[in-house]
């Protein structure tokens, strides 16, 4: 029996290795926000500013997002907030080796959807990849179930918004991924608030990794 592991291609090894070490010069990038938030800068316009800053997921993030796609085979995975597409391609590697399945990504920057466009052609895992350009609250509003995995790392304060709209889409035992729970626990504290409740229906465990994982199953 055959065993692919599209991680191990090479192309998709570099392009990760590359990202991953660019990824390592966000702190001083990051100096140009100069403390603009949500709350005083409009999300397109942090999203042009931010153009050059990473804001990956960690290699230890990634693996483990990769492991839950091969294990829940999605036949659509949904992204909130792709960036340079670090964490698209652990997401569609995993699709790739599960033979079925897609990953549809959001992106406000067309600077950085550019440069993940050339970056997926290289690893040749393009054809799995549609890239919406623009706020997700509008782009994923067509949006066709159901769903089995969303990982949400864009805008803290979009992720709730983001959640309750793909939330009729989502099947019993869906998972939704949010990133960064412990660095974002100001304005993801909304969305943690509301997915830990059980009132609403999800089962959760914040994985600790990096800056913690919060794992949420639809019931």
């Amino acid at each position: 029996m055959t065993h692919t592991n599209t991680l191990a291609d090479p192309r998709v090894e570099t392009a990760l290795s590359r990202m991953f070490a660019l990824a390592e010069q966000d702190e001083a990038t990051a100096a140009r926000l100069g403390g603009l938030t949500p709350e005083s800068t409009p999300h397109q316009e942090l999203a042009d500013i931010a153009a050059g800053i990473y804001m990956p997921i960690s290699a230890e993030g990634g693996k483990l997002l990769y492991n839950l796609v091969r294990a829940i085979r999605p036949a659509t995975v949904v992204e909130f907030g792709m960036s340079f597409g670090i964490s698209t391609l652990y997401l569609a590697a995993a699709v790739r080796d599960n033979g079925t399945g897609r990953v549809v990504t959001t992106e406000m920057s067309k600077e950085k959807i550019a440069e993940a466009r050339r970056t997926f052609a290289e690893t040749g895992l393009d054809d799995l990849i549609t890239v919406l350009e623009g706020d997700a609250r509008e782009t994923l509003a067509d949006l066709e179930g159901p769903l089995e995995l969303v990982l949400l790392d864009g805008w803290k304060d979009l992720c709730l918004p983001v959640l309750r709209q793909l939330e009729p889409l989502l099947r019993p035992g869906a998972l939704v991924v949010a990133d960064d729970v412990d660095q974002g626990e100001g304005l993801l504290k909304p969305y943690l608030d509301y997915v830990r409740d059980p009132a609403n229906g999800y089962r959760c465990v914040t994985f600790p990794i990096e800056d913690g994982m919060e794992i949420s199953c639809r019931l």
